[in-house]
């Protein structure tokens, strides 16, 4: 073996042994037990099985025939975690019913069918092992696929059902974190399929692939702190249903064109702490309490700069009218939102 194939061994095993080692920090040093935390590491070990399948037949000789296809088989039984992780990811209370199970019948089959397959059966260029083989190979890269457009269609839905919804930090990161996972399966994938339909492609490339996606999403899950939240994240609670009284009160009944409004008057018109209300507003608006109202005071001062009716209004009268203390806060505000003074804001719709 020469000084190449070492480093591409070293490379392509790295991976391999991070993935593992990420696996075994979620269900043993993580203190938060998870379900959603169990079956990501479930797919990282299943992967690292498949992996190292890879890396032997590469580098092996005489690789053993039970090991290659229970190798392929290890696909089978990643593509259903795919799914049940996405689920558990974005359905809050999430249980894993038993009927579930069902979905591992492939894996099941082809597994155990690879406890049958002999050495002199396999090493065969008879036509019909040949086109069983194609077949199964072909089955397996097909049903990873299928798993994968599905995990990417639940996530689109779910995003759909959340997007006229203000969304919360760890909302906004499961998105993303699953986001990157289908990318990251996606180039796995094709990694591995490409070698199949195209001999140009050596095979190591799929192992080394997968140590660069592994590396990249371990990182980006710590970033996103995805192995504290699950699908609990979407359970429905009070504080969307109080931030929308806040907003009803600020924007429908006009509190926020009041000049003395304040974060205090607002708790105790709401019957909450100034706490929960600040921490409701940054939640879902994004925004501190005074930003909040001056962007909503903003808008109803461009309805105003608008209408042409309001032409023989001054600059200083539109700001009081939208409640606005002063001109030089007005102007602050304004430029903050819009990106250009009211006065030029009043020339740019008028020319």
């Amino acid at each position: 073996m020469g000084l190449s194939d070492i480093f591409l061994v070293i490379v392509s095993s790295a991976g391999l042994l991070h993935g593992i080692a990420f696996a075994i920090y979620l269900c043993f040093i993580k203190k938060k037990k998870k379900l959603a935390n169990y079956l990501l590491a479930l797919i990282l070990v299943f992967m690292a099985f498949r992996i190292g399948k890879s890396v032997l037949l590469n580098f092996g000789n005489d690789l053993e025939p039970l090991f290659i296809f229970a190798g392929l088989a290890f696909l089978l039984l990643i593509g259903p975690l795919i799914r049940w992780y996405y689920m558990a990811m974005t359905h809050a209370s999430f249980k894993l019913p038993r009927y579930y199970l069902l979905e591992l019948l492939p894996f099941s089959i082809i597994f155990l069918g690879s406890f049958f397959v002999t050495k002199d059966w396999f090493e065969t260029n008879n036509q019909q092992v040949v086109i069983v083989f194609g077949s199964i190979l072909i089955f397996i890269y097909l049903h990873f696929a299928f798993y994968i457009f599905l995990a990417a269609s639940m996530l689109k839905k779910t995003r759909k059902s959340y997007s006229k919804e203000p969304q919360t930090k760890s909302q906004r990161a499961i998105f993303s974190w699953l986001s990157l996972l289908i990318v990251g399966f996606i180039v796995i994938w094709i990694s591995y399929f490409l070698n199949i339909i195209e001999d140009t492609v050596p095979y190591i490339i799929g192992p080394i692939m997968y140590s660069v996606v592994v590396y990249f999403l371990s990182i980006k899950a710590f970033q996103l702190k995805v192995t504290d939240i699950d699908g609990n994240t979407f359970k429905k609670n009070d504080d969307m249903a109080f931030f929308n009284e806040i907003s009803k009160l600020i924007v429908e009944d006009k509190l926020g064109l009041e000049p003395d409004v304040s974060l205090s008057s607002v708790s105790k018109l709401m019957g909450k702490s100034t706490q929960k209300v600040s921490e409701v507003i940054n939640q879902y608006a994004k925004r501190n309490f005074n930003d909040f109202v001056n962007f909503h005071r903003v808008q109803e001062a461009k309805k105003m700069l608008l209408d042409d009716e309001n032409d023989k209004y001054t600059i200083s009268a539109i700001a009081f009218d939208s409640g606005f203390s002063s001109l030089s806060s007005f102007n602050g505000a304004f430029k903050k939102f819009e990106g250009i003074t009211p006065s030029a804001f009043r020339k740019s719709v008028r020319t």
